[in-house]
């Protein structure tokens, strides 16, 4: 069918010409007079190396050979469609558990035979040897991952998901789903964190995830020749989306177990477009991960998992399921908000000066990248393995629930240097994977276990360690180090709170947790089903909603979300879901630059080939005139792609080979174009221009006239007319609104 569909194509192509000499000079002409317009190139930090952008579109492409396929599918053509769309949503929570699986067990494997070399090195008190191995192998590992990553594939860096929520809003980006990013970001990942910098696995498995929903939508990878045609279905990017859409929803629920968690994560981080279907399709695939998690927690549990098999796993049991409060605990609560959205408003303000400093010092080239992840790994070390020598040793408490103390294995009673029968409390928290050192902060019945002194030094090195170690050339996340440093703060607190609070100190150290995540991620929802899954108490519902409303009501008044303020830095021209207020004042009109660049029904093959090698535009209006048409009116939209691929399978219009005979006959353009784009009028607000290209998720929308004496259409609106910097650039006037100025010191959900 696909062939038949080209030789049609062709045929289409190539007509005689129909058009007198002098009408043909003057379409020329006028059309050579249109093309001098400068396209601009929109470019983005994807990872660690600035890339071009394209954009996406999510719009059906309504032209003749859409509808010939629309009329001529059968029940059968639509159940395999329907059929596929279940069984790689199947293969992405399969696979999606699978590695969210390999990932938490090569990471406690790693990490735990690398403590116990260091715990046997220091039980025969050889410190120096130990801290010679402990600094060596954690160097190694981030220079292994550093490496990979700035040598293989620099769209690795960071977490992903700021990536992967700019491509869901329509910003495509080279190179962030192929399967050499996959590879690195599994490797690079289970490397750094490993090395005990303070990074994370969930934001790295968003993205890996969504690698592997990406891969499975187009059917492999044709550079490395690893193709599926059974798999190769999905031909648009709508249904694309939808699938890394469901990836991402499975690369949380991989990461803390949390299925129900990963759908709204997915609907109100990532999404930018939802629907019922969606949701269900979703929630399939969330639930094949709990499934595989599930099965092979089991086969940890029989102990062949290794050192620390079941550590990444297993749900942090934080308090008995007799969880008691009362309203006299409320202010105390309601502290935590405050002390969460004023810590995590600060910390998005901290990283964000430090990712343009780290910016820079990338910019210098690989070697400084390189240089600079080492150097966090080394102040890192010296950290962990000197900190807790500050700390007292203490005996060991009678009733203790296990082991003390602990030696060469997770636990809340680490021995360290301490003589037998006591215990460091400030080395079960550095001298521990992060995993593990969160379960000993939500630990219940250990209320006296870590001093109030452990706990506030080991928030303030979390707290900026966390900021330093997230801008390396690594794949690192924030999930992991921002629950880390909420639930020290946590503690720190319902240590000071003594007797005054019928709550446990796990249970503080839980809302400490849900305060700094709201402050600095600023989820709700979301984020309040995580942390109920990974703690398995749903008694603790209404205290853990209290504190994210509070600590993301009062960080909102000072900056934005972590993710959209490095989406900004990163450059990606990203839709929010709301117009600002200075948009109400302009219309459609009053953002458009430059002469609009257009195309005849049936064109000159010189001018197109003249116009798609001298500009970078991907859509252009089709005029209609005499003979097909009384007057010139527009008849659609026709897009680049399109023109190529009627003419061959090209990419680029480099790669067609045409002759001159060729270039002076004349193409009819109306098959490949879509006769129904959607359009503007010249008199609508700019504000209610972005909330339809945003919820239709357009590429383009048309401004047409409001009067018929005028050119049939105005100009083409595209993703770079909406942002501030473009707006604000031509009227900067508004910057100083005072209705601006307003709107950023409100809640986002005002």
């Amino acid at each position: 069918m696909e062939s038949d569909r080209h030789e049609e194509a062709q045929q289409l192509l190539m007509i005689e010409p129909l058009i007198d000499r002098d009408q043909m000079m003057r379409s020329e002409s006028a059309l050579l007079r249109r093309s001098a317009i400068n396209s601009t190139s929109q470019v983005a930090l994807v990872g660690a190396k600035v890339c071009p952008i394209e954009s996406l579109d999510y719009e059906i492409i309504e032209n003749d050979f859409f509808k010939q396929d629309w009329r001529s599918g059968e029940k059968v053509e639509i159940f395999k469609y329907i059929f596929m769309k279940w069984t790689l949503c199947f293969l992405v929570g399969v696979m999606g558990g699978l590695v969210g699986f390999f990932i938490n067990l090569a990471v406690e494997n790693v990490a735990g035979t690398k403590f116990v070399i260091t715990s046997n090195l220091m039980l025969d008190r050889k410190f120096m040897y130990a801290f010679g191995s402990f600094a060596a192998i954690n160097l190694g590992l981030t220079l292994f991952s550093a490496i990979i990553t700035a040598f293989i594939s620099p769209a690795t860096a960071g977490s992903g998901i700021p990536e992967v929520k700019a491509y869901l809003n329509g910003v495509d980006a080279p190179g962030i789903f192929s399967v050499r990013t996959l590879v690195v970001k599994i490797l690079g990942n289970i490397s750094v964190v490993s090395a005990s910098l303070y990074v994370g696995k969930a934001g790295p498995m968003v993205h890996t995830v969504s690698c592997i929903a990406a891969l499975l939508s187009q059917g492999g990878s044709k550079k490395y020749r690893l193709t599926w045609r059974w798999l190769r279905f999905f031909k648009n990017d709508r249904d694309r989306r939808d699938l890394i859409t469901c990836g991402s929803a499975a690369g949380l629920a991989a990461a803390f177990r949390a299925p129900v968690g990963g759908v709204l994560f997915a609907l109100e981080e990532m999404a930018s477009w939802w629907r019922s279907a969606l949701l269900w399709r979703t929630f399939f695939t969330t639930a094949v991960v709990a499934v595989i998690l599930r099965g092979l927690i089991d086969v940890c549990n029989s102990g062949k998992c290794g050192l620390f098999g079941k550590g990444g796993l297993i749900m942090f049991d934080v308090t008995s399921t007799n969880t008691s409060y009362h309203v006299a605990d409320v202010p105390i609560v309601l502290l935590l908000g405050v002390i969460g959205g004023l810590l995590g408003s600060l910390y998005n303000s901290l990283l964000d000066k430090t990712l343009r400093v780290y910016n820079y010092i990338n910019n210098k080239g690989r070697a400084h990248k390189i240089i600079l992840a080492c150097a966090i790994c080394v102040v890192t070390t010296f950290l962990l393995f000197g900190l807790p020598w500050v700390s007292k040793c203490k005996p060991c408490p009678a009733d203790a629930s296990e082991a003390c103390p602990t030696i060469g294995r997770s636990g809340n009673y680490k021995k360290y240097q301490c003589l037998p029968g006591h215990y460091n409390d400030l080395a079960s928290l550095f001298f521990n994977t992060n995993d593990d050192a969160i379960r000993n902060l939500f630990s219940k019945n250990t209320d006296t276990v870590f001093q109030p002194t452990s706990l506030l030094i080991f928030f303030v090195t979390n707290y900026f360690l966390g900021i330093l170690s997230y801008g390396i050339v690594a794949p690192t996340g924030l999930f992991v180090p921002i629950i880390l440093t909420g639930a020290s703060y946590g503690r720190f607190i319902g240590r000071l709170s003594g007797s005054r609070t019928s709550l446990n100190h796990g249970l503080f150290a839980v809302l400490g947790a849900a305060s700094f995540l709201g402050g600095t991620m600023r989820m709700t929802v979301s984020l309040c089903v995580v942390l109920l899954e990974i703690t398995n108490n749903l008694l603790l519902l209404p205290l853990v909603m209290l504190v994210l409303l509070v600590s993301k009501t009062v960080a909102d008044m000072f900056n934005n979300n972590i993710y959209d303020i490095i989406m900004k830095l990163k450059g990606f021209p990203y839709l929010e879901a709301h117009a600002e207020p200075y948009m109400r004042q302009l219309t459609v009109s009053d953002v458009i630059k430059g002469p609009l660049q257009s195309f005849d029904g049936i064109e000159k093959v010189r001018n197109i080939v003249h116009v798609l090698k001298t500009t970078g535009h991907n859509g252009f209006p089709v005029i209609d005139g005499p003979p097909f048409s009384d007057y010139r009116a527009w008849f659609g939209l026709i897009l680049r792609e399109h023109i190529l691929k009627g003419s061959g399978k090209a990419d680029k219009i480099e790669d067609i080979e045409i002759t001159e005979e060729e270039m002076e006959m004349f193409i009819d353009l109306h098959p490949f174009t879509n006769a129904s784009p959607y359009t503007a009028g010249e008199t609508m607000s700019l504000a209610k221009a972005l909330m339809m290209f945003r919820e239709a998720g357009l590429r383009h929308l048309l401004v047409v006239p409001k009067d018929s004496g005028r050119p049939p259409v105005v100009g083409i609106l595209t993703r770079h007319d909406f942002m501030a910097e473009h707006v604000l650039g031509m009227y900067p006037h508004l910057e100083n609104s005072r209705w601006k100025k307003l709107r950023l010191h409100l809640p986002k959900f005002v």
